[in-house]
């Protein structure tokens, strides 16, 4: 678990790789309701039509790629505040978490919600100037925005409403686990990351 941009996603996929594990992006889920939600033109707020989709969202149907914008984060906090939405898509989360021999999902109400049974919980963050920072490489890199200050900014302000939208909501706010690891990636690259990751996963194993 972990606020956007913290790195919980890149470590996610590196520790499911080390152990053979499936693994599931769960915000891939969300942005999945948001993209339908904004390609057919539908209010972000209709909460009754995005728990239609999200009731008959496929896995299948994901594509990362076109997932990853930021007008679509942005869509998918306001999507994953609906109670229902969440509801819908607890199911099928909790049936990936359990397969046999274990799998890695990474979201923001795992630890708490999803799956609190889970033998060992990350959650994963840094500071919102260290995320914007991270997230405005990621954009500029992909030609959505300038490189720029005004870049910049607009991008720590995402970063502040989405932080403030996922800890606030009524039905699985992010929260950290009570028998959660905290793991702060401000002033840490992505090796140094995952090798404290992988070294609490560990000791967690036994």
């Amino acid at each position: 678990d972990g606020p956007a941009a913290s790195g919980k996603g890149t470590l996610a996929r590196r520790i499911a790789a080390h152990y053979g594990l499936p693994h599931l992006d769960t915000g891939l889920l969300y942005r999945g309701v948001a993209k339908i939600m904004l390609d057919r033109g539908f209010p972000l707020d209709n909460i009754a039509i995005a728990e239609v989709i999200a009731q008959n969202l496929d896995l299948a149907d994901l594509d990362a790629e076109k997932l990853r914008t930021r007008e679509v984060g942005e869509a998918a906090s306001v999507v994953a505040a609906h109670g229902p939405v969440r509801q819908a898509l607890l199911e099928l989360q909790r049936a990936f978490s359990g397969q046999p021999g274990g799998a890695v999902l990474d979201g923001r109400d795992i630890g708490t919600v999803i799956a609190p049974e889970a033998s060992a919980k990350l959650f994963v963050t840094a500071s919102p100037e260290e995320r914007a920072r991270r997230r405005f490489r990621e954009l500029v890199g992909r030609g959505e925005i300038g490189d720029d200050a005004a870049g910049y900014d607009a991008v720590l302000a995402d970063i502040q409403r989405r932080d403030a939208r996922d800890s606030g909501r009524a039905d699985a706010p992010l929260l950290v686990a009570a028998d959660a690891v905290v793991l702060d990636t401000t002033t840490l690259d992505i090796a140094a990351a995952f090798a404290a990751a992988l070294a609490a996963v560990e000791a967690r194993r036994g």
